[in-house]
């Protein structure tokens, strides 16, 4: 007996107690601020009415916030459209509020309405990030996810179920693959995911869908079905109350890259490039140049007492110089606290050699000797990377960008990792916050792509925030 998808009921049904504990507790919340506890200015016969105001905005934030379709299964527990869609569902809401008011001649208190909207909204984002973590522990332990078989060719089939189960907490559990038209075809022997059928008949593939107890559909490309075939079998997942996904042949692509328009009865997937030209190049270069200065003089004594330590706890020079390469293959000089003896440069084939490593293009010395005490503990929190914020001012890095490395290592680029070129290397990056030196070569270049294909200035604000999570903990440190 396979499990139920009652767990979308369940946290509908938590989201929504959720919600309404919020939303009431903003609302009358602001009602006693505003008119029991600062009474000043109130006509009599205002509580009252605000008090009637207060039980009915609150209702109607609830059935907002379910219009705008935050409770739906599909976006729960990974993402950002959660979020989005609480913020629209709010602002919409108040806005609305906002031209009642004004149609109707009716003047909201000010007061009231600009502390029940952001406290109201800032307790529904956190709610919603409490019962997110909740959802993916669940999802972590294989509970409350959707049992989906995987339906396509040998090699996208194999590909989309790596990629489900390399992110859990979207709640996608692939528990088989249908590979249509591929008889004979299999997957990698260390996936367990099992090959229950091959024909292309549509009485068999339900059959499969039967057998593997599944909820969910997701058809990768490769799946050798005929547009009508398709057509019909969408019509009896609908009809069993199986869900339906798509996968095309698309990898690392952000989802504000993709929009779709539907032309004649397909549903054309438009891929946008992101180019860091003209404003945005500007916009990240200010973002830049205004946090950096502002770190440096918020860190200037941490940034006197660690030079103090290096300089007294080792024979050599406070900062080390580093040649590494910038945008468009630019060498520039990379500045650092120093964290090893002085000679460690000198030593660093010797150790690749005998770590059997010089032909990789990741310079990586495990447990590396050449390391002083002081700097041991400078690497692990990233404090020695501090004077790269003066690299940042001078333009020849960004706060955010790919890992910056030496001319050896770029000497032995591929084609696709030269893309990492287009733009500044960073202090911090998707590589520092995704497990920064316990990350492989292949892991750290396909980390490195996504973020230069992908690149937004929010997407550099959230690595921001996330990279002092990372760096406090001491993850992945070399």
């Amino acid at each position: 007996m396979y499990p139920t998808a009652d767990w979308r009921t369940k946290y509908r049904q938590r989201l929504g107690w959720a919600d309404a504990f919020v939303v009431s507790w903003a609302t009358s919340g602001a009602y006693v601020v505003r008119f029991q506890l600062d009474s000043r200015g109130t006509a009599e016969g205002d509580s009252v009415i605000y008090a009637i105001l207060t039980v009915v905005l609150a209702a109607c934030w609830w059935v907002f916030l379910g219009l705008w379709g935050t409770r739906d299964p599909k976006i729960l527990g990974a993402g950002t459209e959660e979020y989005k869609r609480l913020s629209a569902a709010s602002l919409w809401l108040f806005g609305f509020v906002a031209i009642t008011s004004y149609v109707l001649q009716f003047e909201t208190a000010r007061g009231y309405v600009g502390l029940a909207l952001p406290v109201g909204l800032f307790g529904l984002l956190v709610a919603r990030w409490v019962v997110r973590q909740v959802l993916c522990v669940e999802r972590s332990r294989g509970t409350s996810n959707s049992r989906v078989m995987v339906i396509g060719g040998p090699h996208s089939s194999e590909h989309l179920v790596r990629s489900l189960l390399s992110h859990p907490e979207a709640g996608y559990q692939p528990v088989a693959a249908y590979l249509v038209g591929h008889t004979g075809a299999s997957m990698s022997s260390d996936i367990e995911t099992r090959v229950v059928g091959y024909s292309t008949d549509l009485k068999q593939i339900i059959d499969g869908i039967d057998e593997c107890g599944a909820d969910t559909v997701a058809i990768s490309s490769g799946a050798q079905l005929s547009p009508d075939q398709l057509r019909r079998l969408g019509w009896e997942l609908a009809a069993r109350g199986t869900g339906m996904i798509l996968a095309p042949a698309l990898t690392d692509v952000a989802g504000p890259r993709i929009h779709t328009q539907p032309v004649a009865g397909l549903p054309l997937i438009h891929v946008s490039t992101p180019k860091l030209t003209g404003g945005k190049r500007i916009a990240k270069r200010l973002f830049d140049m205004s946090v950096a200065f502002l770190l440096l003089l918020v860190c200037s004594p941490v940034l006197l007492t660690i030079a103090a330590l290096v300089k007294f706890t080792s024979p050599g020079p406070i900062f080390y110089t580093q040649r590494r390469i910038g945008k468009n293959g630019t060498p520039f000089s990379m500045i650092k606290f120093r964290s090893m003896r002085t000679n460690a440069d000198d030593e660093l084939q010797a150790l690749l050699q005998a770590q059997g490593t010089a032909d990789r293009p990741l310079f990586k010395i495990e447990n590396d000797p050449r390391i002083t005490a002081v700097g041991r503990v400078l690497r692990k929190y990233s404090l020695d990377e501090l004077p790269q914020l003066f690299n940042v001012l001078a333009g020849t890095m960004s706060l955010v960008g790919p890992r910056p490395q030496r001319e050896g290592e770029v000497a032995l680029y591929d084609d696709a990792a030269h893309r990492r070129l287009f733009v500044s290397p960073g202090m911090s990056g998707l590589w520092q916050v995704s497990g920064r030196s316990n990350l492989s070569w292949e892991q750290s270049i396909r980390i490195d792509l996504y973020y230069v294909e992908n690149w937004s200035l929010t997407q550099d604000i959230v690595i921001l925030l996330k990279t002092f999570r990372a760096v406090f903990g001491g993850h992945g440190a070399v």
